[in-house]
């Protein structure tokens, strides 16, 4: 089967998407990448898509009318990389679009229940594509009593369980995300949760202060020097030391929190702040495999994925804080590509949920029960 995924994540960096030719399902499965794009957000969607995120600023009819909108670029996002890879879209069998997470709330707050909203409407990109769409990943776990995230731990027991080594598969993109691999590892052995900040933070203060969307291969953090008081006021934040099942986003780390952030130490300079904040996010990992993997878990070996591999500095921290005992990798060094592994993923999961397996795994978001991910969507036109 040749298969789409697609991914926006926290970072709003685009549409990520990647084709791959897949074989076979479940523990069987054989994945070929063949391309990958990342479709950038036109300037005025970007906006929209901020103003949605926050309580303060979103309202219904902007978010009706953005999952439509999106639903387009997601279309737009598939033929082009269709086009690029030569692709006739008529050969393409299936889409797993994640959508653009609009909130997500892994716990109940007062009378608000555990929810989760991702939009893109599917109905657009399956008649755009007039090709079936797989979308709303996470909510069917959340049903299941889990936190609909992480979701992609199935995935990564498929492509990197090892019979030799204890691995552990991290994502930086705007969020951090973590999956343990013990070596030998069965589905019941593994588990994964968010570390914390990726680069939400690092990005937010790019923009407010540098305004820059990001910090190139972290060239502005390697000049400035870390600040302890801040660097100790951001490993304050109680999410950082709460137990695994754990999921967080934007709510907890974004553009407020980078606000609050500068107020408070508005004295410092930018150089040192971006140091410090990307120190956080440095050792909001690291700290996080000290406290629940590590003390349990043999591991040698750390496969960095997502936007956040490219930053040298980010690297060098992580790598400086896990000493030698422990090797730090990108996907590029296996063979894969780290910014596309999450759409990469969401093809895979697709696949699961087209031949009606499960692909959650209750250990990583706290479900009760292994469920089947995703609703369908159909095209209108005989194929």
């Amino acid at each position: 089967m040749y298969i789409v995924g697609l991914m926006s994540g926290t970072s709003l960096d685009g549409i990520d998407a990647a084709l791959v030719r897949v074989n076979g399902s479940g523990l069987k499965t054989e994945m070929e990448p063949i391309e990958f794009i990342t479709y950038p957000f036109p300037e005025d969607v970007e906006k929209e898509i901020i103003q949605s995120l926050s309580v303060d600023t979103s309202n219904v009819q902007l978010i009706c009318s953005l999952n439509f909108k999106l639903g387009k670029l997601f279309a737009e996002a598939t033929k082009e990389v269709c086009a690029k890879a030569g692709l006739p879209l008529e050969q393409l069998d299936l889409i797993g679009s994640h959508g653009q997470t609009i909130y997500h709330q892994p716990l109940q707050e007062q009378n608000m229940v555990p929810s989760t909203l991702q939009i893109g409407e599917s109905a657009v990109i399956a008649y755009e594509t007039n090709t079936p769409v797989i979308s709303n990943f996470r909510t069917m776990d959340m049903a299941a009593g889990g936190q609909g995230a992480p979701l992609v731990p199935y995935t990564e027991y498929v492509l990197y369980r090892s019979e030799t080594k204890g691995r552990l598969l991290q994502n930086i993109g705007g969020i951090g995300n973590v999956t343990v691999l013990p070596k030998q590892a069965t589905l019941e052995d593994m588990y994964a949760f968010d570390t914390g900040p990726g680069n939400m933070i690092i990005d937010e203060v790019c923009r407010q202060l540098f305004q820059m969307k990001y910090d190139e291969g972290g060239k502005i953090a390697k000049q400035g020097q870390i600040n302890e008081e801040l660097l100790s006021h951001c490993l304050s934040h109680p999410y950082i030391m709460s137990h695994p099942p754990k999921s967080t986003g934007r709510e907890l780390f974004g553009s407020q929190y980078v606000e609050n952030l500068l107020k408070k130490f508005a004295t410092l300079p930018s150089q040192d702040i971006l140091a410090t904040v990307t120190m956080f996010t440095a050792k909001s990992i690291v700290e996080n495999y000290q406290a629940f993997i590590l003390p349990k878990t043999d591991i040698k070996e750390v496969i960095i994925g997502g936007g956040g591999s490219y930053n040298k500095t980010l690297m060098e921290m992580i790598q400086s804080l896990l000493g030698h005992s422990i090797t730090v990798l990108t996907q590029e060094d296996l063979g894969y590509s780290s910014e596309a592994k999450e759409a990469v993923a969401f093809a895979l999961l697709a696949n699961e949920t087209f031949h009606g397996n499960t692909s959650n795994v209750p250990k990583a978001t706290g479900a009760d029960f292994d469920v089947i991910l995703g609703n369908m969507t159909y095209p209108p036109l005989k194929r």
